[in-house]
């Protein structure tokens, strides 16, 4: 028999949809919550790309992609205005 998880305890990938309204609310969002749930993304992140035996541009690719849509998101609001403009 499978043993029973708390909703607290799960990842997100692991909670179901029904779920999610409680499991959000049960996360820290204090200073030292949020702190430290980046911390646990660059330990994962570092983990997982960079500190490897064969290394790879996966790493440095990763960076790279969320520093364009990053950038992205914030100029979004001027490039919305010249896609809106006609050129005739």
């Amino acid at each position: 028999m499978a043993s029973v998880v708390p909703v607290k305890e799960k990842k997100l990938m692991d909670v179901k949809l029904g779920e999610l309204p409680s499991w959000i609310l049960m996360r820290d969002f204090t200073p030292n919550g949020i702190l430290g749930a980046f911390q646990r993304g660059y330990h994962c992140y570092y983990n997982k790309y960079i500190n490897v035996k064969k290394g790879s541009i996966s790493g440095v690719s990763v960076v790279l992609v969320a520093y364009v849509h990053f950038s992205y998101c914030l100029s979004y609001k001027e490039l919305k205005h010249e896609r809106l403009r006609k050129y005739h």
